[in-house]
């Protein structure tokens, strides 16, 4: 049921028909074919104006009697433009040969892509989402041999160049490529694609050229508005898209743009020879009548890209953002390690400092005690002070300071003990210092420390001063 509806939905909203019972009896007479019967509306709605309008070629779709006092519609084929009635602009959708596309595989994307920005492409797509579509629709061409990109190319590039030998520069400008690559370019400048099927050995085939094609108002007209393409019958693309578009007659032209599925929507056949004028009014009408869907399509473009590119400057933004915070965080954990770093370092110099300042207070210390100890020993090697007497010797020394020292020794007693003597009182360092007399000036140093102190000369007495060491 809630097929029906759908296909209800989408052909009032096709045809602008509002009586749903109208719509229910010509859906039934279809057989509920959606796109059989809003091409047989379209048809019939534009079959009086086609009568009064030769430059166009629309298949008729017929209104007959049933039996039963009914009507039915009879589907003759191609749906061209209407002129009367909404919705104004109707298309026959054409699936391509397969040899066009396969030549071309790395535009159907692009093809299939453009039928989201065309109300023709919406439709066929719509259609192929509820499963009206006919796949099975010219399986005799799906079956031609495939026509590359390269050939296709070299095709068109041919045609350009026959056509402004015979006909001179001045004529649309026609794609020098493939038809699925002028496809592409009609897509990407939003404009529709008026094609061109030259017939070289038809009798109406020169003069239309010359004086229609070669037109300088059509001609411009056509390369302002269109995207045009030339191909000629002889050749393959030209002979499977003749086919493909039903042409009967020649010259031949039409106006297609991209739908889904590889397939193209056709807008307008012209057929026959016609006057410069009576094209420029047909191609006039059919642009008037598509420019919403071109003018749709483009702004729904911009806005795709716009929204594009305000999604790509919020991700930069972001990623700055996110750069920055990153930096920040990155010069906070250096800085963060740096100081942990500085305090160890201070901390482990710090330690080191007081180990050495423990190690020389503990040699300060021993050395102290070292000193205390010899000082002592000294003290006890000098034993107890003898009384005057004959052989003792009176010893006076000066010390630096001022002060003096004075001691009775034995006169047999060396210089040394005078040293030791000195030494255990703990007035200077010991062994930074010597004996010596003034008068006569003699030093008393390491050489004279085992001589006695009559050997010296300093019995019975004397007065020794002492001189620092340098």
């Amino acid at each position: 049921m809630s097929d029906v509806a759908d296909k209800l939905s989408y052909f009032q909203a096709i045809t602008g028909l509002e009586d749903i019972d109208l719509c229910t009896e010509i859906l039934s007479a279809h057989n509920w074919d959606l796109e059989q019967a809003i091409s047989s509306f379209t048809s019939t709605s534009t079959s009086n104006s086609d009568d009064n309008n030769p430059a166009t070629t629309s298949s008729v779709a017929a209104v007959t009697n049933r039996a039963d006092g009914g009507e039915r519609f009879e589907q003759s084929g191609i749906v061209n433009i209407g002129g009367g009635g909404p919705p104004g602009l109707a298309w026959k959708i054409i699936t391509l040969p397969i040899s066009i596309i396969s030549g071309s595989l790395g535009l159907v994307s692009g093809a299939i892509g453009l039928g989201l920005w065309a109300a023709g492409g919406v439709l066929s797509y719509s259609l192929g989402m509820i499963g009206l579509t006919n796949s099975g629709r010219n399986e005799e061409s799906s079956s031609a041999p495939l026509v590359s990109a390269t050939a296709a190319a070299s095709e068109a590039r041919r045609f350009v160049s026959m056509f402004e030998s015979e006909y001179g520069d001045r004529h649309p400008n026609f794609v020098p490529d493939g038809f699925m690559e002028a496809l592409q370019q009609s897509r990407h400048e939003f404009k529709l694609m008026f094609v061109y099927l030259h017939s070289p050995d038809h009798p109406d085939t020169p003069s239309f050229c010359e004086r229609t094609l070669c037109s300088e108002v059509l001609s411009a007209f056509i390369n302002e508005n269109f995207v045009p393409w030339g191909g000629s019958i002889r050749a393959s693309e030209g002979f499977k898209m003749s086919n493909s578009l039903k042409a009967s007659r020649f010259p031949f032209c039409a106006v297609v743009m991209a739908a889904t599925n590889q397939r193209i929507a056709l807008l307008q056949q012209v057929e026959g020879p016609k006057s410069p004028e009576e094209m420029l009014t047909v191609l006039q009408r059919v642009l008037e009548e598509s420019s919403p869907v071109l003018v749709a399509a483009r702004l729904d473009a911009e806005e795709r890209r716009n929204n594009i590119r305000l999604r790509e400057e919020q991700d930069a933004a972001y990623r700055a953002a996110l750069e920055a915070d990153q930096a920040r965080e990155r010069e906070k954990k250096e800085e963060q390690e740096r100081l942990a770093m500085e305090a160890a370092e201070a901390e482990k110099k710090q330690k080191e400092e007081e180990a050495a300042r423990e190690r020389a207070a503990r040699k300060a210390a021993e050395r102290e005690a070292a000193l205390v100890k010899l000082r002592e020993e000294k003290a006890l090697s000098l034993g107890p002070e003898p009384e005057k007497g004959p052989d003792i010797t009176q010893v006076l020394v000066r010390l630096p300071n001022g002060e003096r020292k004075g001691r009775r020794f034995h006169c047999t007693a060396t210089v040394q003990s005078l040293y030791d003597f000195i030494d255990s009182s703990g007035c200077l360092e010991i062994g930074t210092y010597t004996l010596a007399t003034n008068f006569p000036r003699v030093l008393y140093g390491p050489e004279k420390l085992s001589s006695t102190l009559k050997d010296a000369g300093l019995h019975p007495q004397v007065s020794l001063f002492v001189e620092l060491n340098s």
